[in-house]
């Protein structure tokens, strides 16, 4: 066989209302990516969502919005893709690491209890997978916290502590203790990534849940302000005859999402709770043949959540990182893609130039040191799952 590791799910249905888009004149910013964004509020279970053309200029209009810039602080986990910590660079503040939890993939809530200062604006807990993070205990310590805060801008007063911005890349669809991810945290972002369980190709969207004195369409007028050139008008608002005049109200950025990618996700989220079920069909399926032996997969259902299922993330317990890459090699040579999720930060020359030294998180390390990401996504027929998982069975009792 030949199994890719994250092809896109796209049906005729997706490159019909793709066609459409086109054939209608309208292809940037405009009606459809207004429809998405009121279909995935409502989806979520939130007031407003603004889409942009990635979850990184997500997390960056979020951090943007709650006026985090120079002098201040963001925590952030060490294990994680880049993107979780280089916004926090582009604001010009200062990413804070924390290493794993014992035995497991989330951050250490109590590093990050102690890694908060009086300079500290934002916490970024990561729902890797798609698996929540613990957000009772992420809340509780910033509300013990509130006595070291400083506010610097009117929406930090509002929340009087450090603000949540969740990094929900993997998560759409995941649920913590009843509540959609996306009403959770204070501000959410999520990515529509060619390789996400919904696509837009490139795309993600920002959904907030902030205190009353914060009105949802402000939060949503400066989003749209910040993505596209500060300019007051968007192109939509610009077509109403003899509505040409605008004004430019600061030199931001240029990140907003077109219709073309909007169209895909209008179809991709009327297929999505199927999507979701049969990630969950072959997570139990790959469950089935491999902890039996040992292999320890990322838990993707639990007490009070449920997981987007967007990884299926696991460990090989016993393996050094030479034996874990002979693995993948030897997938590989069977016709099967995989991955790993991820090299943690201080492994990466980005983030050593900044500073960060791997030795200090040892628990971040020993996750990637022998981890193995098997392809899972809703391409996958039954006869290719079961190929994925007994041969993977078959090398990993090999190796061991």
């Amino acid at each position: 066989m030949n199994i890719s590791f994250s092809p896109p799910d796209i049906t005729e249905a997706e490159i019909a209302e793709v066609a459409d888009a086109l054939r209608s004149g309208w292809i940037t910013t405009g009606p459809r990516v207004k429809e998405l964004e009121r279909q995935l509020a409502a989806y979520l279970r939130v007031p407003r969502c603004v889409c942009l053309n990635s979850q990184t200029a997500c997390a960056e209009m979020a951090l943007r919005v709650l006026g985090v810039g120079p002098g201040d602080e963001v925590v952030v986990p060490a294990y994680t893709y880049t993107a979780s910590a280089s916004v926090i660079c582009h604001v010009g503040a200062t990413p804070v690491m924390v290493d794993c939890a014992p035995y497991s993939f989330e951050m250490d809530y109590d590093a990050m209890d102690r890694a908060i200062t009086a300079r500290t604006k934002a916490v970024i807990p990561v729902d890797l997978g798609g698996v929540p993070c613990d957000y009772d205990r992420i809340f509780s310590v910033l509300e013990e916290k509130r006595s070291l805060f400083n506010p610097a801008s009117a929406i930090q007063e509002a929340l009087g502590r450090v603000a949540v911005c969740e990094d929900a890349a993997h998560a759409l669809g995941s649920a913590y203790y009843g509540r959609m991810i996306g009403s959770v945290a204070d501000f959410t972002s999520f990515s529509f990534h060619a390789v996400k369980n919904f696509t837009t190709a490139e795309g993600g969207c920002l959904t907030w849940n902030l205190p009353s004195e914060v009105p949802d369409d402000e939060v949503y007028q400066k989003v749209q302000l910040l993505s596209l050139h500060g300019q007051s008008k968007d192109a939509l608002a610009k077509t109403k005859l003899g509505a040409w005049e605008y004004d430019v109200l600061g030199p931001w950025y240029k990140c907003n999402m077109t219709d073309i990618q909007a169209a895909l996700g209008l179809v991709q989220l009327k297929r999505y709770e199927g999507m979701l079920e049969r990630r969950r069909e072959l997570i139990a399926l790959y469950d089935s043949y491999l902890k039996p032996l040992g292999v320890e997969p990322l838990p993707h259902q639990g007490e009070g959540y449920a997981s987007s299922g967007h990884l299926y993330i696991c460990r090989v317990p016993g393996v050094s990182p030479d034996e874990r890459n002979a693995i993948i090699e030897a997938m590989a040579e069977r016709g099967v893609a995989t991955n790993v999720h991820y090299k943690p930060l201080p492994l990466l020359t980005a983030y050593k130039d900044l500073g960060f030294d791997i030795a200090d998180y040892p628990r971040a390390y020993a996750r990637f040191a022998n981890e193995v990401t098997l392809p899972l996504h809703t391409c996958l027929t039954d006869e290719q799952a079961h190929y994925v998982a007994s041969t993977f069975a078959d090398i990993v009792g090999g190796a061991r």
